[in-house]
């Protein structure tokens, strides 16, 4: 007897379907990030997985694909996880292919994913020790007078939430980031009036915003999500004393602290949290092909790198 196949549709709800109260399936981050649809996936007998996408045409042909939002969003669990790739009827999505961000920590959407780089955690039940150079770092900016503070973003004063987004900009241009992350005031709008947003941030002696972050609450962690440091004020290494702010927050909150990674694997980011963590993971993502021979005409001669979709892969 043939067993049934989970059945996979798209629903054109802006990702309606998979909203829940952590952030990176929050409203919030969903319209910040332009989400179109909801995948759902349903076994027949009451089990559900709803994962939010974005949908994008495929530039010169009559296709469309898919991508999850920035972040760690996983898709919204009711009774149905782990879910085999093979086992599902893709068909109905009328998509080539889908890309899916996975949560940090799990539950896992499907099985089978591709682990990709290492990320750090601090986590508060555990030992927490920085090397002993960013310590003595931090209490030199003490000294200095260099003041920081942790705060709900929704109550961080104006002139606040500006420095942010200034020393945001600023590091974003001195690390040569791609557009992508230079996101618009609107989206920044949408981030600081959630409720699951915090606001980092240390202050020079001056006065001025020197260093500062947004970390946000999603599933069972409090995520470093956005940072960066004043052109003015790198020398201070200022950042060292928003992640020991951070430290004590997720130590109040009673969470763990998800830091992320590097840009590229042996960095210098990488080897700055790496100092900094006191637990590691690696970061799983599902690459889902729906349409096997459009996703293979599409990627004629663009194969060879682990690129996903691959038609879609940077031309050197």
């Amino acid at each position: 007897m043939r067993m049934m196949q989970t059945r996979a549709v798209l629903v054109p709800d802006a990702g309606a379907s998979a909203l829940s109260e952590d952030y990176f399936r929050s409203a919030h981050h969903l319209r910040a990030e332009r989400v179109t649809h909801t995948l759902v996936l349903e076994d027949g007998e009451g089990g559900a997985l709803r994962v939010p996408l974005i949908v994008r045409p495929i530039d010169g042909t009559p296709y469309r694909d898919a991508i999850s939002p920035y972040g760690f969003p996983g898709g919204a669990v009711a009774g149905l996880q782990e879910v085999s790739k093979a086992a599902v009827d893709w068909r109905g999505t009328e998509l080539v292919s889908i890309f899916v961000r996975d949560r940090v920590t799990g539950p896992r959407c499907f099985v089978g994913g591709t682990e990709r780089n290492e990320v750090f955690f601090i986590d508060p039940r555990l030992p927490v020790e920085f090397r002993e150079m960013h310590c003595r770092h931090i209490r030199r900016n003490l000294r200095l007078g260099f003041v920081s503070t942790a705060r709900e973003a929704r109550e961080a004063p104006r002139e606040e939430r500006e420095g942010f987004q200034a020393v945001y900009r600023q590091t974003m241009i001195r690390e040569g980031a791609s557009l992508r992350y230079f996101f618009s005031d609107a989206y920044f709008e949408e981030l600081f009036s959630s409720p699951c947003a915090w606001l980092v941030t240390t202050r020079a002696p001056e006065g001025g915003v020197a260093s500062a972050a947004l970390s946000v609450r999603s599933d069972g962690l409090l995520h470093y999500y956005l940072g960066g440091t004043a052109d003015a004020h790198l020398a201070r290494s200022p950042a060292k004393n928003v992640f020991g702010t951070l430290v004590e927050l997720c130590t109040r909150l009673g969470v763990p602290l998800h830091l992320g990674g590097g840009v590229r694997p042996g960095d210098g980011l990488e080897q700055f949290k790496r100092g900094l963590a006191n637990a590691s993971s690696r970061l799983c993502t599902h690459e889902l092909i729906c349409e096997p021979a459009v996703y293979a005409h599409l990627s004629e001669g663009r194969t060879g790198s682990d690129f996903f979709p691959a038609y879609r892969a940077p031309r050197h």
